[in-house]
């Protein structure tokens, strides 16, 4: 009993039961539609891990959901609510496509301007929201949502300007292949590496069939890295103390109000450097006029949410909702179950991630009724 009161109080084991009771009800509701459960997630499942092709997809589609996760749970560890990941997301993929049309430098100073572009985009947007904060009390979420719809047409904005434009189409023009960030870019795409890969076919499923790029080492570093400054440094111990009682901060001679805003500068470059990876290592290297939002920055919410604010959790929170994400688009085409069961399904582990708390409470439950035992 005390080995499992010992598991019940480790935050991991909430989610798993969060996730294993997404899986359930999503049965249950899968049963009362009419479709055999069982057969459903073996389907799931089986797309996300049938082919070399289908596991680089769920690892490329985690990529900017990891990121912009980060950048949530960042800014929740810090007392912050960053629901404008998807804004800052946008505005990384904007300046990205403006730096990557304009320019055309070797790839060692392209790749790197263009990212940079895109976080340093990010990070702005993110510190408007910080300051706005932070000078004049305005609450995070009110400037977010406005900044993200903002963001939105500004994108369309420049998807339809003269300068970036591409005429017949709805979108900008493809930014310069100096800009690519896909592994192995140049070799695949030439003779060489094309009668090579005809040869390989695993390489060949991964690399001539998908957008296999850096993007997921960046995303596995940096949530590393972020983990490492917020318990290991000065500067992360004084942005957690303010989120964990400003007030109390203040009194310790921390400045609170530049806290606020270098948590949302840190969070919106995380964001839209998420923004930028897209537009640099996955087709079409572009934007296009829009008119919702994609969701790579509020999915980063939920990527958030399921790893407890953990930032080495979202990589595994990111990849988890990546695989549902495509194994749901698996289930579409070959059982025929509605797009809708998958939202379903995602909402029900957030939802029950959202109830995590009662899981320790339950361990002390237990312990109290052990206590109890033993003392008869």
């Amino acid at each position: 009993m005390q080995l499992i009161i010992k598991i019940l109080r480790k935050p991991i084991t909430s989610t798993i039961i969060a996730i294993l009771c997404g899986f359930f009800v999503a049965s249950i509701i899968l049963s009362l539609a009419g479709y055999n459960s069982i057969q459903t997630i073996n389907v799931m499942f089986n797309g996300v891990f049938s082919r070399p092709k289908s596991i680089a997809n769920v690892i490329i589609k985690s990529t900017p959901i990891i990121l912009t996760g980060l950048s949530v749970a960042f800014a929740f560890k810090t007392g912050l609510f960053n629901i404008g990941a998807e804004g800052q997301y946008i505005m990384g993929t904007i300046f990205a496509v403006i730096m990557g049309i304009q320019f055309d430098f070797v790839p060692y100073i392209q790749v790197p301007l263009v990212i940079f572009s895109g976080m340093i985009a990010g990070a702005l947007y993110g510190g408007i929201v910080g300051l706005l904060k932070s000078k004049f009390g305005i609450h995070e979420v009110i400037t977010s949502i406005m900044l993200n719809w903002i963001a939105l047409y500004m994108s369309n904005f420049i998807a339809n300007t003269s300068v970036f434009h591409k005429p017949n189409t709805t979108g900008t023009y493809v930014i310069n292949e100096s800009s690519f960030t896909q592994v192995l870019y140049k070799w695949k795409t030439s003779r060489a590496g094309i009668a090579y890969l005809k040869n390989n076919s695993f390489l060949s499923d991964i690399l001539l069939r998908t957008d296999l790029n850096y993007g997921i080492i960046i995303a596995i570093v940096l949530a590393i890295f972020i983990s490492f400054f917020l318990l290991k440094t000065t500067k992360g111990f004084e942005l957690r103390a303010v989120g964990l009682n400003n007030h109390a901060s203040e009194f310790a001679g921390i400045d609170v109000k530049k806290n606020i805003l270098h948590s949302m500068l840190i969070a919106g470059a995380l964001s839209g450097l998420a923004g930028a990876l897209t537009i640099t290592g996955m087709s079409p290297h572009n934007i296009s006029t829009i008119s919702v939002f994609e969701g790579n920055g509020l999915n980063g919410l939920s990527v958030a949410l399921i790893a407890n604010s953990s930032p080495i959790g979202c990589i595994f929170a990111g990849l988890l909702f990546s695989g549902l994400i495509y194994g749901g688009q698996s289930v579409q085409s070959e059982v025929g179950v509605p797009s809708e069961i998958i939202n379903i399904m995602i909402g029900t582990i957030v939802f029950f991630v959202a109830l995590t708390r009662l899981i320790p409470q339950l361990a002390n439950v237990f312990e109290k009724k052990v206590g109890k035992k033993n003392a008869n």
